[in-house]
Order: C-alpha cells, then sequence, then structure tokens
C-alpha cells in the first residue's frame, strides 16, 4: 500500500495540529499549507475547522483559498471537510446572517434544533450502502458544534439521534464531510480516518 500524503488547508482557522496529529499516527505523510503548490503536491486535502462560518470564508478569502479549492474539488481531487470545514463545503450558512459558502455540495448550514448546542459523543448511522461508509456504522464519535449542513438525503451518508435525527456525514464523489470530530474520537475515529484516505485515493 503507497503511503499517502494529506495535505491539511491552513487558512487561520481550525484545529489543523490535532488532524495533523491523528493522521501522522496512522502513518501518513501530513503537509500543513494554506500555499496551493504545495497542497497540489499531496494525494488528499483535509480542511478542518472550529468557530464561526462568516470567520472560516473570510479567512478563506484572504489566504486566496477559496477559488484554489473550489478547482480541486472540481478536478477530482479528494477532499475531505471536519466540523465546520464540512459546513464549508454548503452554498450558504444562516449562521450571523447569510453568508455563502464553497458551495461544492448542496445544501445550507442552519442552527441545530432548538438553537442548542450538540457536545459529546454519539453514535453515528450509516446512510445508504456505500461501502466506504460501512466499518465505522454504529460507532461513537466526538462532537461539539450548535450548527448543522442540512443536505438533500442523495447526499447523506450518516446520521445521528438526539431528540432528532440529522446529517452528520455527507458525501459528492471525491468530496466528503463529516461533522463530528474523527480526529478526536479515537480508535472509531482513526478507523474513519484511513477508510477515508484509502477509499477516497483509489
Amino acid at each position: 500500500m503507497p503511503r499517502r500524503t494529506i495535505g491539511i488547508v491552513d487558512y487561520g482557522v481550525g484545529n489543523q495540529a490535532s488532524v495533523w496529529r491523528a493522521l501522522h499516527q496512522l502513518g501518513y505523510r501530513c503537509r500543513v499549507s494554506s500555499d496551493p503548490a504545495k497542497l497540489d503536491e499531496t494525494d488528499i486535502l483535509f480542511l478542518p475547522g472550529v468557530g464561526s462560518f462568516p470567520a472560516a470564508m473570510e479567512q478563506l478569502h484572504a489566504h486566496d483559498l477559496v477559488g484554489y479549492l473550489k478547482q480541486a474539488a472540481h478536478g477530482g481531487k479528494p477532499f475531505v471537510g471536519l466540523c465546520l470545514g464540512m459546513q464549508l463545503l454548503a452554498e450558504r450558512s444562516h449562521e450571523h446572517g447569510l453568508t455563502a459558502g464553497l458551495g461544492l455540495i448542496p445544501g445550507e448550514v442552519v442552527p441545530f434544533d432548538g438553537g442548542g448546542w450538540h457536545i459529546g459523543w454519539n453514535a453515528i448511522e450509516r446512510i445508504g450502502d456505500d461501502p466506504l461508509f460501512a466499518a465505522c456504522d454504529g460507532m461513537a464519535m466526538y462532537f461539539n458544534h450548535s450548527f448543522i449542513f442540512r443536505a438533500p438525503r442523495e447526499y447523506q451518508v450518516y446520521a445521528a439521534r438526539t431528540d432528532a435525527v440529522f446529517p452528520v456525514g455527507v458525501r459528492r464523489g471525491n468530496l466528503v464531510g463529516m461533522q463530528f470530530h474523527p480526529e478526536k474520537s479515537q480508535e472509531a475515529g482513526r478507523a474513519l480516518l484511513r477508510s477515508l484516505v484509502e477509499g477516497l485515493c483509489r
């Protein structure tokens, strides 16, 4: 099995260090960068994110990364968004007003039901029969968010249940988003990260 090189997008908003650590522990080469030329040399992109949607989009624009990320995604490069990074794949967000996203997967980001926070461990349930997501079906992952990505059903690959059922994983071809933090989800999260890298890089 070839040793993959991971490009972790550095745009001043995110938990790049913890994502780097988790992927490095799995044996992958990791490159944290905001330079499109350096990111282009990698096998797969990871877009982490913490904080607010508007601030993250502002920083992506400030680092001149919006055009590159769209070009890479449309060109077929494997691309994974984590937590806020998943939400940035959407067309728009209603957090602190209306903000345009990367527009790579249809749908919009809206407040979590009841306007509260979803923090802690929650089992995820696979939607559909995509084999890429089979291994972690039913496993508990770590969440920390107050907004969710409402994508059309055809793009949903994982859901979680609290008082309601809501999507926590999406896929559109080479693009994948996970609302939870696999890098903080211990063995289950590491298994999913490996599955994503190896499955998307085939």
